[in-house]
């Protein structure tokens, strides 16, 4: 049984990974980070795809359960105040994002954000902000942001507005909006909400 067919469902990864991944034009072989992934079935779409897969993940079970869906047995060491749990192409960091560093990390080519900064309060998204692009070199990003009225709901997920992401990512990335929609049924059941993928790319300065 070939690596892309291990029992997995399209339908169960990101749609808007799905349609908008190739907008950041990598070369199969790129090494993608998911920053507080949790044990997405998006690790293993863009596995499928051909890509290499690094996360940030609090939850240490979280991380068992990935490997364990992948069927892949991970080697387990320490670095610095993180537990690495690594196998062929992928490279999981457990612990606080925050002692996530450059050289743990290695070379990144691209972020796919879709749960991080919605799922951090507004106190602390600048130092996330700040800090994923200072170990990742400000690689290419996709982001997926919500919108909706803070005030009707409680976070995670927040909401992240337009004018928000600029702030924290204007000033080193050009940042396209390349898709919108209706969270359906509203998020969590609860409120209206609007769901932006952005494509954030490096301004050459």
């Amino acid at each position: 049984m070939g690596r892309g067919d291990i029992g997995f469902h399209k339908s169960e990864a990101n749609s808007l990974l799905i349609e908008h991944f190739e907008k950041l034009n990598l070369a199969k072989g790129s090494r993608v980070f998911l920053p507080l992934c949790g044990k997405s079935r998006d690790c293993e779409w863009l596995l499928a795809s051909g890509y290499r897969v690094v996360g940030a993940e609090l939850s240490e079970l979280a991380i068992t359960e990935l490997f364990k869906e992948l069927g892949l047995e991970p080697k387990i060491s320490k670095v610095g105040e993180l537990t690495r749990y690594s196998a062929k192409d992928i490279d999981m960091l457990v612990g606080d994002v925050f002692d996530v560093s450059a050289e743990y990390l290695g070379p990144i080519n691209a972020i796919y954000d879709r749960a991080a900064l919605v799922a951090l309060p507004a106190f602390i998204r600048q130092q996330y902000t700040s800090h994923l692009m200072n170990i990742t070199n400000a690689a290419p990003q996709l982001l997926i942001s919500y919108e909706y009225n803070q005030l009707l709901m409680d976070g995670p997920p927040f909401s992240v507005n337009e004018n928000e992401v600029k702030q924290h990512y204007g000033a080193t990335y050009q940042l396209k909006s390349v898709d919108t929609k209706n969270v359906t049924g509203g998020l969590k059941g609860k409120v209206v909400a609007t769901e932006t993928v952005w494509l954030l790319q490096k301004i050459n300065k």
